[in-house]
């Protein structure tokens, strides 16, 4: 997959698999750019059709449930939605 790498401080790797369109998408990555994260992202709406389904696949890894925004840290944890403190616990600490 090819994803956008937004530089920041290192706090783990932080992947954000988002909508182009989606408001609390954009809100986690303004979120993420204001705490000055290193993160890296890909906007599944704008993704070739076969990116897209390598996508779903990962993401089905951490259960059936789908929504944007979705984070995945070190991959050891799965934030579904615009969780502001939990993604300000991530920045601060790390994953």
């Amino acid at each position: 997959m090819k994803y956008t790498h937004q530089d920041g401080k290192n706090v783990g790797r932080i992947v954000l698999f988002a909508l182009s369109t989606c408001i609390w998408c954009k809100k986690t990555k303004e979120l993420l750019n204001k705490l000055n994260v290193a993160y890296d992202y890909i906007d599944v709406d704008l993704a070739a059709r076969e990116e897209k389904h390598l996508v779903r696949l990962e993401m089905k890894k951490w259960g059936d449930k789908i929504s944007y925004p979705f984070i995945v840290v070190d991959d050891k944890e799965c934030i579904r939605g615009f969780k502001e403190d939990r993604i300000r616990e991530v920045a601060r600490d790390g994953g």
